[in-house]
Protein backbone atom coordinates (compact mmCIF):
# COMPACT_ATOMS: atom_id res chain seq x y z
CA UNK A 1 0.00 0.00 0.00
CA UNK A 2 1.76 3.41 -1.08
CA UNK A 3 1.31 6.65 0.70
CA UNK A 4 0.04 9.27 -0.22
CA UNK A 5 1.18 12.74 0.62
CA UNK A 6 2.84 14.75 -1.65
CA UNK A 7 0.39 17.86 -0.88
CA UNK A 8 2.05 18.30 3.06
CA UNK A 9 5.64 17.44 1.46
CA UNK A 10 5.97 13.70 1.83
CA UNK A 11 7.21 11.31 -0.96
CA UNK A 12 4.57 8.63 -2.34
CA UNK A 13 6.89 5.25 -1.73
CA UNK A 14 5.88 1.84 -1.79
CA UNK A 15 7.71 -1.38 -2.04
CA UNK A 16 8.41 -0.44 -6.34
CA UNK A 17 9.86 3.13 -5.23
CA UNK A 18 13.34 2.20 -3.89
CA UNK A 19 15.01 3.82 -5.97
CA UNK A 20 17.91 6.51 -4.44
CA UNK A 21 17.42 9.88 -5.70
CA UNK A 22 19.60 11.10 -8.11
CA UNK A 23 22.83 12.51 -6.92
CA UNK A 24 23.07 16.51 -6.85
CA UNK A 25 25.07 17.62 -10.10
CA UNK A 26 28.29 19.21 -9.97
CA UNK A 27 28.75 22.90 -9.67
CA UNK A 28 30.51 25.03 -12.21
CA UNK A 29 31.50 27.14 -10.17
CA UNK A 30 35.16 27.20 -7.99
CA UNK A 31 34.39 28.42 -3.86
CA UNK A 32 37.61 29.38 -2.18
CA UNK A 33 38.00 27.83 1.05
CA UNK A 34 36.76 29.79 4.15
CA UNK A 35 39.91 29.52 5.82
CA UNK A 36 43.71 29.44 5.62
CA UNK A 37 45.32 26.22 5.17
CA UNK A 38 49.05 25.12 3.39
CA UNK A 39 51.88 26.58 3.49
CA UNK A 40 55.45 26.36 2.74
CA UNK A 41 56.86 23.54 3.38
CA UNK A 42 60.72 21.86 2.00
CA UNK A 43 60.96 18.28 2.07
CA UNK A 44 63.13 15.30 0.53
CA UNK A 45 61.37 12.76 -2.24
CA UNK A 46 61.92 8.83 -2.76
CA UNK A 47 64.63 9.89 -4.82
CA UNK A 48 66.73 12.60 -2.31
CA UNK A 49 65.76 15.38 -4.56
CA UNK A 50 64.80 18.47 -2.23
CA UNK A 51 60.80 19.18 -3.06
CA UNK A 52 58.82 22.21 -1.75
CA UNK A 53 55.00 22.80 -2.23
CA UNK A 54 55.82 24.05 -5.38
CA UNK A 55 55.85 21.16 -8.00
CA UNK A 56 59.32 21.33 -9.71
CA UNK A 57 57.15 21.11 -13.01
CA UNK A 58 54.94 23.24 -12.38
CA UNK A 59 51.69 20.60 -11.67
CA UNK A 60 49.16 20.95 -9.72
CA UNK A 61 49.51 18.59 -7.01
CA UNK A 62 47.48 16.30 -5.33
CA UNK A 63 48.50 15.78 -1.67
CA UNK A 64 47.84 13.21 1.26
CA UNK A 65 49.12 13.22 4.32
CA UNK A 66 49.82 9.15 5.36
CA UNK A 67 52.48 6.24 4.85
CA UNK A 68 53.46 4.22 2.49
CA UNK A 69 52.55 1.02 3.88
CA UNK A 70 49.15 1.47 5.22
CA UNK A 71 46.82 -1.44 5.47
CA UNK A 72 43.95 1.01 6.27
CA UNK A 73 43.13 4.05 4.07
CA UNK A 74 45.77 4.82 2.12
CA UNK A 75 45.29 1.74 0.31
CA UNK A 76 42.35 3.77 -0.72
CA UNK A 77 43.73 7.41 -1.54
CA UNK A 78 47.02 6.48 -3.21
CA UNK A 79 45.96 4.42 -5.88
CA UNK A 80 42.83 6.73 -6.55
CA UNK A 81 44.83 9.50 -6.67
CA UNK A 82 47.36 7.53 -9.14
CA UNK A 83 44.28 6.91 -11.33
CA UNK A 84 42.92 10.67 -10.72
CA UNK A 85 46.50 11.67 -12.30
CA UNK A 86 46.52 9.26 -15.41
CA UNK A 87 42.56 10.74 -15.73
CA UNK A 88 43.31 14.30 -16.32
CA UNK A 89 46.76 13.24 -18.00
CA UNK A 90 44.46 12.14 -20.63
CA UNK A 91 42.56 15.43 -20.68
CA UNK A 92 45.37 17.24 -20.97
CA UNK A 93 46.03 18.30 -17.24
CA UNK A 94 49.20 17.30 -15.74
CA UNK A 95 49.01 16.50 -11.77
CA UNK A 96 51.21 14.99 -8.95
CA UNK A 97 50.27 12.84 -6.93
CA UNK A 98 51.79 13.56 -3.66
CA UNK A 99 52.32 11.52 -0.51
CA UNK A 100 53.96 12.94 2.96
CA UNK A 101 54.41 10.44 5.14
CA UNK A 102 53.43 10.65 8.85
CA UNK A 103 56.20 8.01 9.83
CA UNK A 104 59.45 8.66 8.55
CA UNK A 105 61.15 5.95 10.43
CA UNK A 106 59.05 3.53 8.30
CA UNK A 107 58.91 5.83 5.22
CA UNK A 108 62.64 7.02 4.33
CA UNK A 109 63.96 8.03 0.97
CA UNK A 110 65.31 4.21 0.35
CA UNK A 111 61.72 2.72 1.13
CA UNK A 112 58.92 4.78 -0.03
CA UNK A 113 59.97 4.40 -3.62
CA UNK A 114 59.57 0.51 -3.74
CA UNK A 115 56.30 0.90 -1.66
CA UNK A 116 54.92 3.77 -3.73
CA UNK A 117 55.92 1.73 -7.14
CA UNK A 118 53.52 -0.99 -6.24
CA UNK A 119 50.92 1.23 -6.57
CA UNK A 120 51.72 3.61 -9.37
CA UNK A 121 55.66 5.04 -10.63
CA UNK A 122 53.22 8.33 -10.70
CA UNK A 123 53.37 8.82 -6.91
CA UNK A 124 55.67 10.80 -5.28
CA UNK A 125 56.75 10.14 -1.64
CA UNK A 126 58.18 13.05 0.54
CA UNK A 127 59.56 12.94 3.92
CA UNK A 128 62.36 14.99 6.13
CA UNK A 129 63.67 15.06 9.81
CA UNK A 130 61.50 16.02 12.69
CA UNK A 131 61.52 19.64 12.11
CA UNK A 132 61.12 19.69 7.90
CA UNK A 133 57.78 17.23 8.62
CA UNK A 134 56.62 19.41 11.44
CA UNK A 135 56.26 22.34 9.63
CA UNK A 136 54.33 20.68 6.52
CA UNK A 137 51.99 19.22 9.59
CA UNK A 138 51.29 22.70 11.15
CA UNK A 139 50.69 23.98 7.55
CA UNK A 140 48.03 21.93 6.82
CA UNK A 141 46.68 21.09 10.09
CA UNK A 142 47.51 16.85 10.04
CA UNK A 143 46.59 15.27 13.41
CA UNK A 144 47.64 11.49 13.24
CA UNK A 145 48.33 9.38 16.64
CA UNK A 146 49.42 5.89 16.56
CA UNK A 147 47.33 3.36 18.22
CA UNK A 148 49.04 0.10 17.83
CA UNK A 149 51.84 -1.77 16.04
CA UNK A 150 50.75 -4.86 13.97
CA UNK A 151 52.74 -7.62 13.18
CA UNK A 152 52.23 -7.89 9.58
CA UNK A 153 51.98 -4.01 9.07
CA UNK A 154 54.28 -2.44 12.13
CA UNK A 155 52.80 1.00 13.21
CA UNK A 156 49.10 1.64 12.70
CA UNK A 157 48.25 5.09 12.73
CA UNK A 158 44.26 7.14 13.24
CA UNK A 159 45.33 10.40 10.56
CA UNK A 160 44.09 12.78 8.59
CA UNK A 161 42.91 11.85 5.24
CA UNK A 162 41.51 14.37 3.75
CA UNK A 163 43.22 15.09 -0.02
CA UNK A 164 44.91 18.29 -0.62
CA UNK A 165 44.62 19.29 -4.14
CA UNK A 166 47.80 22.25 -4.89
CA UNK A 167 47.54 24.93 -7.75
CA UNK A 168 50.92 25.45 -9.35
CA UNK A 169 52.15 27.50 -6.69
CA UNK A 170 51.72 25.47 -3.79
CA UNK A 171 48.25 27.01 -2.68
CA UNK A 172 45.33 24.67 -1.33
CA UNK A 173 42.36 25.07 -3.16
CA UNK A 174 40.11 22.77 -2.46
CA UNK A 175 40.20 19.37 0.14
CA UNK A 176 38.62 16.37 -1.52
CA UNK A 177 37.68 12.54 0.38
CA UNK A 178 40.13 10.04 -0.15
CA UNK A 179 36.57 7.87 -1.06
CA UNK A 180 35.40 9.60 -4.49
CA UNK A 181 35.93 7.81 -7.95
CA UNK A 182 38.73 8.88 -9.88
CA UNK A 183 36.30 10.03 -12.71
CA UNK A 184 34.53 12.50 -10.08
CA UNK A 185 37.79 13.67 -8.44
CA UNK A 186 39.05 14.11 -12.38
CA UNK A 187 36.01 16.15 -12.73
CA UNK A 188 36.40 18.62 -9.81
CA UNK A 189 40.18 19.17 -10.80
CA UNK A 190 39.44 20.10 -14.15
CA UNK A 191 37.18 23.16 -12.60
CA UNK A 192 40.05 24.41 -11.07
CA UNK A 193 42.62 23.93 -13.67
CA UNK A 194 40.06 26.15 -15.32
CA UNK A 195 39.49 28.88 -13.63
Amino acid sequence: MAWSGLASGALAHGPETHAAPPAPALSDQVTALPWKLGGAFELVDHTGKTHTQIDPLGRMQLVFFGYANCPGICSAALPMMADTAELLERRGVSVSPVLITIDPVLDTVETMGPALAKISTDLVGLTGDRDALSAAYDAFQINFEKIMDDPEYGPIYAHSSHIFLLDQTGEVLTLLPPVLPPEQVADIVMKYAGS
